[in-house]
């Protein structure tokens, strides 16, 4: 299994100071896999972040990328790139002379117009980084990561400031770029774009990691959620809520009723109204129950250091 791991990190400490940045933190990603990084303010997901990029060094621990070990110098392997807190660019020049200026430092000659094409902005590739959005500054950003035809790729909060069409596009990105077999970090405070995109997820907590592993497991931490409910008879609706076992009424104001239940007992509820004749027009999480568990285990971690 460790063959197809392009990052392994075995209980990685950092300090700044008598901050404790990260606290024996394990990651596994897998090559070919998106893997989102989620966590509160100052969880230490840019810390972890910068170790993966060679921006820093950890204090303890061991961590390899790419099958390399990593010891004390300031850099990372070969074919590892992204950005943490968005990416650096020249503002005075093209989107076009940014990749060309970078390719050159990286002693390639090609690559520009293809990573151009890659994020959708060849239309722009002549204009000013300066008067770009910060949408396109993202784009541009991954553009510039594009260039080394990464095999491991860390991006901070990449859909920040993008339209629905951006990252859509961007999404598309990813996607391809996993399915050919590069592994990619994402670190977001976005859950949609988490459930979008990641396979794997690790949640951090002050430090530490709270959860690591699949996705639809982080979901299923979760019990009871509440979920908004409209149908063709809200009365009879909230009869048959009230008398379904594992289904509480959270909120019976107005048309739409908020119910509380398992899984298990939503599948019920949605079995006796349709034999009562009633129709279900729309049945949604009232909270996405990736964000449900994240909130609770990073609330617990949160109480458990208090």
């Amino acid at each position: 299994m460790d063959t197809l791991l392009a990052v392994r990190a075995r209980g990685i400490t950092k300090r700044f100071g008598d901050v404790v940045a990260l606290d024996g933190v394990d990651l596994a990603v897998t090559q070919g896999r998106i893997h989102g990084l989620v966590g509160p303010n100052g969880a230490g997901k840019t810390t972890l972040l910068g170790l993966l990029l060679g921006l820093a060094v950890a204090d303890g621990g061991s961590l390899e990328i790419l099958r390399t070990p990593i010891g004390r110098a300031l850099a990372a392997p070969d074919g590892v790139a992204g950005f943490v807190d968005g990416p650096g660019l020249y503002p005075s020049l093209t989107a076009r002379q940014n990749l060309a200026a970078l390719a050159a430092l990286r002693g390639r000659a090609a690559g520009v117009e293809e990573a151009l094409d890659q994020v959708g902005l060849t239309d722009v590739a002549d204009d000013r980084a300066g008067g770009f959005s910060l949408g396109m500054r993202q784009r541009l950003g991954l553009a510039a990561a594009l260039l080394t035809r990464p095999r491991l790729l860390v991006l901070d909060e990449p859909s920040n400031g993008l339209d629905p069409a951006g990252k859509r596009h961007v999404h598309g990105v990813l996607r391809q770029l996993a399915a050919d077999g590069t592994a990619v970090v994402l670190s977001s405070h976005r859950m949609d774009d988490l459930e979008a995109l990641c396979s794997e997820v690790t949640v951090l907590a002050t430090g530490r990691v709270v959860f690591s592993g699949p996705l639809d497991e982080l979901a299923a931490e979760n019990g009871a959620l509440d979920y908004r409910l409209l149908t063709s008879d809200p009365a009879a609706a909230r009869r048959v809520a009230a008398g379904t076992a594992g289904v509480r009424v959270a909120d019976d104001s107005g048309e739409r009723l908020v119910v509380r239940a398992p899984v298990p007992a939503l599948d019920a509820l949605m079995v006796r109204l349709v034999q009562a004749g009633v129709a279900v027009r729309e049945l949604a999480p009232v909270v996405s129950p990736l964000e449900a568990a994240f909130l609770a285990l990073t609330d617990q971690q949160h109480a458990e250091a208090r």
